[in-house]
């Protein structure tokens, strides 16, 4: 057997955090990367073979998945609700023997937290079909919210750069943890880069996170030090903001019943708003879980270049951008 992976398939090569991980992995020399996309999508760095798939047609995912080491699956939150399913069976149908399922962001194995976001039994629910199956195991990346994409949402973090204006949810004191996406890309090229088994204790290897999660960040902060890392970079004080406060809580209520009400722009308000529920320290992986970073061999990131990044390049894309109603087995269906 080989001790590495070798043949790494992904979905969503060129999205947000798919590009991130494509590069990395690219950057590693070690790598065959195929692209598992629909046609007339976008096309990926000329280095990475395309598998033009059917996903009316189980066939042609089975065909592009075979003799893949890996699989690793990053899709829109706009994906249709079984597009995780098609994949993961399709997989074990070609045999793929490990999985990156559509993770990338909170702890969808906490029961309270997971349910309260409606994140938590849709992913409990992929993760238990790869078990089923036999053949495949799964290693969830947990990389919080991403930076860039969060603080330029506007609003996903409470900050809105251009209109200078914070909401902070009650103190703004309650601490998550936050992966960039180069950390994301890092992070995931790193994993399938370790051994696939190791005698040595102090090696990790991916036998080690077999069936299990991965932590990993880039910093731990809470509102009130990104707003202070913004006003750094873009040279501005309190006097120069609109800083008003409302309870967590009440986003959460708000967002929720929006999103019930058939606008999907709730669904990020109660997202977001839920793990800055005080005290609870629901996205604060790094203190109630521990960091992989070391194992993984992560670096230390630069809070200020990060955000000088965000400010500059004002990645003002809402992560949920359609305002019109839509199919709840979809909403629960998504990352």
């Amino acid at each position: 057997m080989a001790q590495h992976i070798r043949n790494v398939a992904i979905v969503g090569a060129t999205g947000n955090s798919g590009k991130y991980m494509v590069n990395a992995l690219l950057a590693k020399g070690t790598f065959k990367i195929t692209a598992i996309s629909r046609a007339g999508s976008a096309a990926p760095p000329s280095e990475v073979h395309v598998a033009t798939v059917d996903y009316s047609d189980p066939s042609t995912l089975v065909s592009a998945l075979k003799n893949q080491d890996a699989l690793i699956m990053t899709m829109s939150v706009t994906a249709p609700g079984d597009t995780t399913s098609k994949l993961i069976e399709a997989a074990a149908k070609a045999g793929v023997p490990w999985i990156l399922p559509n993770e990338f962001g909170g702890d969808t194995d906490d029961p309270v937290v997971g349910t309260d976001t409606f994140m938590g039994p849709p992913k409990i629910k992929d993760r238990r079909l790869i078990e089923s199956l036999g053949v495949s195991n799964w290693i969830a990346v947990a990389t919080g919210f991403w930076y860039e994409h969060s603080l330029g949402g506007p609003g996903l973090y409470g900050i809105n750069i251009p209109k200078r204006e914070c909401v902070l949810y009650d103190a703004g004191e309650q601490r998550i943890d936050t992966s960039t996406w180069p950390q994301v890309g890092r992070g995931v090229a790193n994993l399938l880069s370790l051994p696939i088994t190791s005698e040595d204790k102090n090696t990790a290897s991916l036998e080690d996170y077999r069936n299990r999660f991965v932590f990993i960040s880039s910093f731990t902060l809470n509102q009130r030090e990104m707003l202070a890392a913004v006003q750094h970079v873009t040279k501005t004080t309190d006097a120069d903001w609109k800083i008003t406060s409302m309870p967590a809580k009440d986003k959460y209520e708000d967002g929720k019943k929006r999103l019930f009400a058939g606008d999907r722009t709730g669904f990020g308000d109660l997202l977001y708003s839920r793990t800055f529920f005080p005290g609870e320290n629901a996205m604060l992986y790094s203190v109630t879980k521990g960091s992989d970073n070391e194992k993984l061999g992560l670096p230390k990131e630069d809070l200020e270049e990060a955000t000088r990044n965000v400010s500059v390049a004002h990645l003002f894309v809402p992560r949920l951008r359609l305002t019109s109603k839509v199919p709840r087995k979809v909403l629960c269906s998504t990352p």
